[in-house]
């Protein structure tokens, strides 16, 4: 079973952080909230960790991992950042969005697609992830954890059940579950891929207007 983290949204408590993180440090994978949905996560630098964060999630070895970094700098160690994408990159995190683009030798080969040499990056405007990100120094993996719907649930998820079912059903699979008490929507990242010579989107989620709004008036200049 997993140990459970009441953690306060706006004043994550520091003794409960640096607990969480030396277990990340340890191997540990986590279930845990995001400014989008619930994510399942563990330190990046741990391949035993991401591993099982893989066969969690079910995800084919070519598919690249999300993972958080803390500032947009962070993100120029892990990333080859064009000046483009530093421009479209500066105006929108942090928040809801996730960057694909071309990886450093920083990040580890379990993480990234092994054909393009690609993978996924976030800043997410959150306090706890901000809080664990700059205790453990290294960024954390965050692929969206949910519950596939059931016959007896329905079809749509529903706030506060969904959440409990997501608690119950990961408890046997996770080590640690952080509960702020705040429930999250449904929508996930919008996912930018900046590889390219023009910014495109591949998969549209929270933000999505606003992206779309910058790119319109401010993307271009």
């Amino acid at each position: 079973m997993a140990t459970l983290y009441s953690i306060h949204p706006d004043n994550p408590q520091t003794q409960r952080i640096e607990t969480i993180v030396k277990a990340l440090r340890g191997g540990a994978v986590m279930l845990y909230p995001t400014d989008t949905v619930y994510a399942i996560g563990c330190d990046l630098n741990v391949p035993a960790a991401v591993k099982r964060v893989r066969q969690l999630k079910r995800m084919a070895n070519d598919k690249p991992l999300t993972f958080l970094c803390s500032s947009l700098s962070n993100i120029a160690a892990y990333a080859a950042v064009s000046d483009q994408a530093y421009r479209i990159m500066r105006c929108l995190i942090p928040g809801p969005y996730t960057f694909l683009l071309p990886a450093t030798k920083l990040v580890p080969r379990v993480v990234m697609n092994p054909k393009r040499k690609t993978t996924g990056i976030r800043v997410p405007d959150e306090r706890i992830c901000d809080a664990l990100l700059a205790e453990l120094g290294n960024p954390i993996v965050s692929t969206s954890a949910y519950v596939p719907a059931s016959e007896d649930h329905g079809e749509l998820p529903v706030l506060g059940i969904e959440r409990m079912r997501l608690f119950d059903a990961l408890d046997p699979l996770v080590d640690i579950i952080i509960d702020t008490g705040v429930e999250l929507g449904f929508q996930t990242s919008t996912i930018v891929d900046l590889t390219g010579d023009r910014p495109a989107i591949i998969r549209p989620g929270r933000g999505m207007d606003a992206l779309q709004d910058w790119l319109v008036d401010g993307g271009r200049g």
